[in-house]
């Protein structure tokens, strides 16, 4: 058995605003809302992260995942939605049992950054791709 928070609101043992549940996957409000409406999905089945958890439950969490982004937008008038997953500290996992953000967006200065920067000049691309090509 696992300890974790989302293993323990999963359980019950920790008071949550529940969003969705089905035998598979639960979708609570964030506790630390980084915009109105900000949901956590995930397996009900403890998994560490996204890059252990099988296809199956992967599918079904993201199912739920794009459900919640389109009531997002129809019912929280949200003009978009970001999806986030983080594997491993290093990434900013701070839980370590899989989970899926779904972040309404609601403008352009709502407080949340998620900065992508150009980084290629001094970089390998055609050495890094051959890398981690599938």
């Amino acid at each position: 058995m696992h300890n974790d928070v989302f293993c323990k609101i999963i359980r019950g043992e920790i008071p949550s605003y529940k969003i969705y549940e089905d035998a598979d996957v639960l979708a609570i409000l964030d506790i630390s809302q980084v915009t109105k409406g900000h949901v956590l999905v995930m397996p009900k089945e403890h998994y560490e992260n996204f890059l252990s958890t099988p296809q199956e439950v992967m599918h079904k969490v993201m199912n739920i995942a794009q459900r919640i982004g389109q009531v997002q937008i129809k019912m929280l008038g949200a003009k978009g939605v970001n999806i986030l997953s983080n594997a491993y500290e290093a990434a900013g996992q701070t839980v370590m049992h899989f989970h899926v953000h779904v972040i309404p967006r609601y403008e352009s200065n709502d407080n949340f950054h998620l900065e992508m920067k150009e980084n290629n000049e001094s970089l390998n691309l055609p050495a890094i791709a051959d890398k981690i090509k599938l």
